[in-house]
């Protein structure tokens, strides 16, 4: 918590000052009491003393004071605020090597249900659009908050040939700049997830697209799923060896300011979905609380007001 207006704290010490003179009064009261001997007849006279009651109403009142000072002061929290125009882009391989089963039942397919179930854990507010990429990059999806579209067109993928990493990261910006009149001027909080299991075989350099990424603030967050030992068995007995890269994809994401993740199998993928997905969810801004301080300073005024009337009869 900080304090926008702390000057106003300096109301505190005149305040100090009187709750010192108070048990300094209340110190000579007991000390004047002593002095009545005669205890029965006190008894008679006043027999029943308000005891720690007398001291709730003035107690109410200086944490009044206090909570108003500081209410003043315009003290500010961290608060977790859903960002409304955060877009998630979600680049997705879907080059050949993609068939290899070393991730059960393929690579594909658990890339597949992972992204799947990503999308649907997103807030609902979130734009979140889909690009595929083999042999180049298309934007299938532009960032939509229709889930039941995005849905759909990734469970209409194909595998191609060709790995177009760096075309992937360019589509996914471009669309990025595309969501609204505003987001040329004024981008919104965005983030790209890419998944590939391969090495930049063709079209522009994983480098220069991670610099203009890096360049426009947009963090590539990159899976690399998939094994050493992944390989594709072809009809006619011929088989391929498609071992995962990932220092490309690592350097990707380090260039960016992205994470790098690494998959293999289908249960592991998902948890990296969910992490992205949480990571990427709000904002934290400092927002003023002094309704707070205020509202409990007129709690306890009022405190102060109903136990000086029902106790003693009178307002403090």
């Amino acid at each position: 918590m900080g304090l926008r207006s702390p000057g106003w704290l300096l109301l505190l010490v005149p305040l100090a000052a009187l709750i010192g003179a108070y048990l300094l009064t209340q110190r000579r009261r007991n000390r004047y009491a002593v002095r009545f001997t005669n205890l029965d007849l006190l008894d008679k006279v006043a027999p029943t003393r308000p005891g720690w009651r007398r001291h709730v109403p003035a107690g109410a009142f200086c944490a009044t004071i206090a909570l108003l000072v500081v209410g003043f002061a315009r003290p500010t929290a961290d608060v977790q605020v859903p960002r409304e125009r955060a877009t998630i882009v979600v680049a997705f391989d879907t080059s050949g090597s993609m068939e290899a089963t070393d991730v059960e039942p393929t690579r594909f397919e658990a890339a597949q249900r992972a992204a799947l179930t990503f999308v649907d854990r997103l807030p609902a507010r979130f734009n979140t659009g889909l690009v595929t990429f083999s042999g180049n990059a298309t934007v299938a999806v532009p960032p939509t908050t229709d889930r039941a579209l995005l849905r759909s067109a990734i469970r209409q993928l194909t595998a191609g040939q060709g790995t177009a990493i760096g075309d992937a990261v360019i589509a996914a910006r471009d669309a990025i700049r595309a969501l609204d009149e505003q987001a040329e001027t004024e981008p919104p909080p965005a983030h790209i997830v890419l998944l590939s299991d391969g090495s930049n075989t063709v079209g522009r350099s994983v480098e220069s697209a991670a610099a203009e990424a890096a360049a426009e603030e947009i963090p590539v967050s990159t899976i690399a799923y998939g094994t050493e030992d992944g390989v594709i068995e072809f009809p006619d007995g011929r088989v391929l060896q498609v071992p995962v890269d990932g220092p490309a994809l690592e350097r990707l994401a380090a260039v960016t300011g992205g994470d790098y993740h690494e998959a293999a199998t289908g249960e592991e993928l998902q948890a990296v979905y969910d992490d992205i997905g949480s990571s990427v969810g709000h904002r934290t801004e400092q927002r003023e609380i002094w309704q707070w301080f205020v509202a409990a300073g007129l709690g306890a005024a009022l405190i102060a007001a109903a136990t000086s009337l029902l106790w003693f009869s009178r307002l403090p």
